[in-house]
């Protein structure tokens, strides 16, 4: 998987993380870089972690199932994709917090951090699988989380919640594609 590929997948993944990190700005009664870089960093690292850890996993198991290594990515990445875009449609889950401060402690943010990566850590498996470069594509995930994470509190509390489910049905789609076109690559459909 090329570097384009990786960062398609570094979006796809991050757009959880920036419905979640526009909820944030939107809860906010001022926009602080303060809270807007604690959100980046939470989401960035483990974003960044999950797909490491998934990738660890998957290469311990890889010997057994490489021969369907390609339907285990199409399928991971098309449930991950079509859950993104079944979560976007519900009904608005933004929390509006009385005090900033209260929304970006430990306690707040670990949860959410875990909950946005946990896609990550099936697409790291999926790295496995593919022989992707591990820690280049860790490193492009992590800061592609970060850097929409803190454009994500920043939209959040200037416009609201109109980007929400765009950035999260956008996300659902590439995912989907990508793992579409990887089952399609690996049965000699497309070059």
């Amino acid at each position: 998987m090329n570097l384009i590929g990786i960062l398609m997948i570094g979006i796809g993944l991050s757009m959880d993380a920036f419905a979640v990190a526009v909820c944030k700005g939107l809860g906010m009664k001022r926009y602080r870089n303060k809270y807007a870089f604690i959100t980046g960093l939470y989401f960035g690292v483990f974003q960044g972690m999950m797909p490491l850890i998934g990738f660890l996993l998957g290469f311990k198991f890889k010997d057994y199932i490489e021969s369907i290594d390609h339907w285990i990515a199409f399928i991971l990445l098309g449930l991950i994709g079509l859950n993104m875009i079944k979560e976007a449609v519900k009904e608005d889950s933004c929390v509006v917090y009385p005090e900033s401060e209260e929304a970006f402690t430990f306690k707040a943010m670990l949860p959410l951090a875990v909950a946005t990566s946990i896609d990550a850590l099936a697409v790291g498996i999926t790295f496995a699988f593919l022989k992707v470069a591990i820690i280049p594509a860790v490193i492009i995930i992590g800061i592609t989380t970060f850097t929409l994470s803190v454009a994500g509190v920043k939209i959040g509390n200037v416009f609201g919640s109109r980007f929400k489910k765009k950035a999260e049905i956008s996300g659902g789609v590439i995912l989907i594609l990508i793992g579409l076109k990887i089952l399609l690559e690996h049965l000699g459909i497309i070059g």
